[in-house]
């Protein structure tokens, strides 16, 4: 098939799911300002963009531009493509849980937690089955679970790939309009058990354990990331008519998606996040996504598509990953009660956001150089892959 040209703009955008995301997690430490804080939490809807976004990139690089198909040469050894994946982000993971372990047991050490629960919490966060488990979801290294959920997706790609690919762009409008719906059923049946609108949520009804489930669990992460790739694969059969069609700016359905955040702050419309991300954010997102794709093929790409694609938004969107994953753990050292008690003497004051923020950014920047980057640990991650790939040779592929 044609070559494919690198979109740029998509790396940019994942900084500006991850930037909020980090401010979601401790905003309440930032501000007291209750309705900043309403906008400012609200991690639950952004995390949706993210496995749209990886569902997006791994159908881009795996399928084929202007053909309805599958790229056989990529998915030719699934186990391999799905160990490659994982060693993608795991030596990171690794990396970090590791340097954080002593502190994640300490604490429960201080919680007097009982050892087999922790040996339990440690061998989730390692294997990263934690997802699985709505009670230990949020364990350790808590966004983590995100990995979690998207190792379970990567597991179904060499199934799921081949089979969107195949679609012409009838069936793939069909298929995003039953992914949205089956994503909404769960939405509403845990708005139905616990309320449809955020000011009505109690704590006695919040029913933390369904919550998580529709948050974590891995299946929906998997309905997500489906939506990406079915958005990317529109993308990809666009023939010479299509891409003459006049084209809306992107800044739109940009402006739209992170709109809905605000939602939370009107009396009628204040949905709970589960009904905001799945009816409106993800839906706005894709077409955001697919938007600011068409738009940086295109001679003139509009101011937004051009700020994306820029070096800068570029070597931004590479801290999203290390940000990403570190975050937590320095959050807790700062804000952890009992743990900031014994450090600081109590948990650091509002004043200090910012250079909590600043922490963040220095640490994934040099974590971005001096691992991510780094040919050696690419090297070693690679060879793992293939050594896993061996030793579980058939396990994605039926043998006659």
């Amino acid at each position: 098939g044609p070559s494919k040209p690198r979109i740029d703009c998509i790396d940019g955008c994942r900084f500006a799911l991850v930037m909020p995301i980090v401010v979601a997690h401790f905003a309440r430490f930032s501000t007291n300002n209750k309705t900043l804080l309403k906008v400012l939490t609200q991690e639950n809807v952004l995390v949706g963009g993210f496995f749209v976004i990886s569902g997006y990139v791994a159908a881009y690089t795996s399928t084929k531009l202007g053909e309805r198909a599958a790229d056989e040469k990529k998915l030719a050894k699934p186990e391999l493509f799905f160990w490659q994946k994982v060693m993608g982000y795991y030596p990171l993971h690794f990396v970090i849980l590791s340097l954080f372990t002593p502190m994640f047991v300490q604490v429960e050490r201080w919680f007097k937690t009982p050892w087999q629960t922790t040996a339990f919490r440690a061998f989730l966060s390692f294997t990263m089955l934690q997802a699985w488990f709505p009670k230990e979801a949020e364990i350790w290294n808590q966004p983590t679970w995100f990995l979690s959920a998207l190792t379970f997706s990567n597991l179904t790609m060499p199934a799921v790939l081949p089979a969107v690919a195949r679609l012409s762009k009838n069936g793939l409008q069909k298929l995003f309009c039953a992914l949205t719906a089956v994503s909404l059923l769960q939405k509403i049946s845990w708005s139905e058990t616990s309320r449809f609108h955020v000011h009505n949520v109690t704590k006695k009804d919040s029913h933390p354990l369904i919550w998580n489930l529709t948050r974590f669990h891995p299946f929906w992460a998997l309905i997500e990331m489906t939506m990406g790739i079915v958005a990317v694969r529109n993308v990809m059969l666009d023939t010479e008519e299509d891409r003459k069609k006049p084209r809306v700016d992107p800044i739109n359905y940009f402006l739209a998606a992170y709109g809905t955040l605000l939602l939370r702050l009107t009396p009628l419309f204040d949905f709970n996040d589960g009904m905001v991300r799945a009816c409106l954010f993800v839906p706005l997102y894709t077409k955001f996504l697919t938007a600011v794709h068409r738009d940086c093929l295109s001679e003139n790409p509009a101011p937004v598509t051009r700020f994306f694609g820029s070096k800068m938004m570029t070597y931004f969107g590479g801290l999203a990953f290390p940000m990403f994953i570190l975050h937590g753990p320095i959050g807790q050292v700062f804000y952890k009660k009992i743990l900031a008690t014994r450090l600081w003497g109590r948990p650091m004051p509002n004043a200090f956001f910012p250079v909590y923020l600043a922490i963040c950014l220095g640490c994934s920047h040099l974590l971005n150089e001096n691992f991510v980057k780094n040919k050696q640990v690419g090297k070693i991650a690679g060879q793992v892959a293939q050594w896993l790939a061996s030793k579980t040779e058939g396990m994605l592929q039926d043998r006659a």
